[in-house]
């Protein structure tokens, strides 16, 4: 596997985003917010490529199409800094003055049967501008180049780098245990009976919402059982996508290998869960002979439509909300690239519905994770239903 798998599944799906993003949010405000998301994106887009035809215009006569020239100030593309932002990354880029870049580069591991191992920094390439010890940075991937410079497609490298959407699934992890097992050592050592304190106060509250509207509500008198998977999925979200608003993080739940690994994980815990009455309801289910023949199909296939109703709508979700606030950032630059002033006048409208959007993400960060964990606990209960039946009979 020559590629590192976020960007194997990043750069094959990322075209659903704007798709979805309509018809998978949780109101008619957020799917108006995404919608416009999708007409800024076309319009950054269509303005880029005109902006771009319009400055090779002189030299396009008689000569047919310019390639760019060394050393030449490019015209600004929305369409491919939108795309870096959102995909995966071996860096954490904050900004850039002038030609000085503020970044934190992570390290690269990678292995090739002609080369052995090698360990070093993404930091050697310069920001993906040179070559070091035989690599380089193409378009975000590494590759093995000979002494020219050329890419080498004979040997095949294994790509084991931290990239920053698996340092910071780490950070969220390590963030989730540390918050959680502080709660749980106050309760150790308070007790039930003494009011909560300090960030014990916060978490409270949103445990019992899941225990009472997610895990009892879907789950009846065995909710128990599935509470520790429950809290671990909404917390693990929720913490992913706060730490994603933050300015030169990493989107991870806007990366579709994150959201698959969830929806794979909920699709075994559902398939461990289920009943011989979910497996009658789906081989026989309970209606007229004549239609069984094509509810079955339909009854198997949506074992799977539910998992991936899970991957789709947070995935859809994440990076669609990025894409808003992208879009109103860079519409300072491509105004300010017209004009200066009309750069300067719409900045104050620019990050006036930047704020707002951003308010809204934090809102669709809680919802999201809640959500997932929501339909989770719905399709778990779902595979159970046969049994809830018997115990309430």
């Amino acid at each position: 596997m020559k590629d590192n798998i976020f960007y194997h599944f990043g750069s094959q799906f990322q075209c659903l985003t704007l798709i979805f993003a309509q018809n998978l949010e949780t109101g008619m405000a957020l799917r108006s917010i995404k919608f416009t998301g999708l007409v800024l994106f076309t319009f950054l887009s269509m303005l880029s490529i005109t902006a771009i035809h319009a400055e090779n215009l002189p030299e396009q006569a008689g000569k047919g199409v310019q390639k760019e020239t060394a050393g030449k100030e490019t015209a600004f593309d929305p369409a491919k800094l939108i795309m870096e932002h959102i995909l995966d990354a071996h860096e954490f880029h904050f900004f850039t003055i002038g030609e000085t870049e503020v970044a934190i580069p992570l390290p690269i591991i990678i292995y090739s049967k002609e080369r052995g191992l090698a360990v070093f920094s993404f930091g050697n390439f310069h920001h993906g501008h040179e070559v070091y010890n035989g690599y380089k940075s193409e378009e975000g991937k590494i590759v093995a180049v000979d002494a020219t410079g050329k890419i080498e497609e004979s040997i095949k490298l294994y790509d084991f780098s931290l990239t920053r959407n698996v340092v910071q699934m780490l950070i969220a992890a390590l963030l989730l245990m540390f918050i959680m097992i502080g709660v749980a050592n106050k309760y150790k050592k308070n007790g039930v009976n003494v009011a909560p304190s300090g960030f014990q106060n916060a978490v409270e509250p949103v445990i019992a919402l899941i225990r009472d509207d997610v895990g009892k509500t879907n789950l009846g008198k065995d909710y128990e059982r599935y509470m520790p998977y429950l809290l671990t999925v909404f917390f693990f979200i929720l913490i992913n996508n706060l730490i994603g608003l933050i300015p030169g993080t990493a989107n991870v739940t806007g990366n579709i290998a994150f959201t698959i690994v969830l929806g794979i994980i909920s699709f075994l815990v559902n398939l461990f869960s289920t009943n011989k009455h979910f497996w009658k309801h789906i081989f026989w289910p309970p209606v007229p002979h004549f239609v069984k023949p094509i509810m079955v199909p339909v009854e198997f296939l949506g074992i799977f439509t539910k998992p991936f109703a899970l991957i789709v709508r947070l995935f859809a979700n994440m990076v669609a909300g990025h894409i808003v606030i992208t879009c109103f950032i860079m519409l300072i630059f491509i105004f300010g690239g017209l004009s200066k002033t009309a750069g300067w006048g719409f900045a104050p409208i620019s990050l006036a519905f930047t704020i707002f959007i951003y308010f809204i993400e934090i809102l669709v960060a809680f919802i999201q994770a809640f959500i997932f964990t929501n339909l989770t606990a719905v399709f778990i209960g779902q595979s159970r239903e046969g049994a809830h039946d018997e115990d309430h009979h």
